[in-house]
């Protein structure tokens, strides 16, 4: 079972998952979208293609871009495809 936290709140948790590059990915299905802004940041990865990014909101509390996704990986990525990726002082378990 992963699991990603902040604040002392689960924000997604699943027993399916990717782990690329040290990072583990969450199925789109697992995230508690209540706390989960779209945000206009991108970037770009030479491998994986360009991310976008989700800020959290919780609380009265902000954590901008603190999840990633990459809505249409390169072939080399495709298994993240439509799964969510955290970062910024979110606690992710396995």
């Amino acid at each position: 079972m992963a699991k990603a936290v902040w604040n002392g709140v689960v924000i997604a948790e699943s027993d399916a998952y990717e782990t690329v590059e040290g990072n583990v990915y969450f199925p789109e299905s697992s995230l508690k979208r209540e706390y989960f802004r779209p945000s206009s940041t991108t970037s770009t990865c030479p491998w994986k293609g360009q991310a976008r990014y989700y800020s959290l909101v919780m609380g009265g509390q902000e954590n901008p871009d603190a999840a990633w996704y990459y809505p249409d990986p390169k072939p080399a990525a495709r298994k993240i495809k439509n799964h969510v990726a955290f970062w910024r002082g979110v606690e992710v378990s396995t």
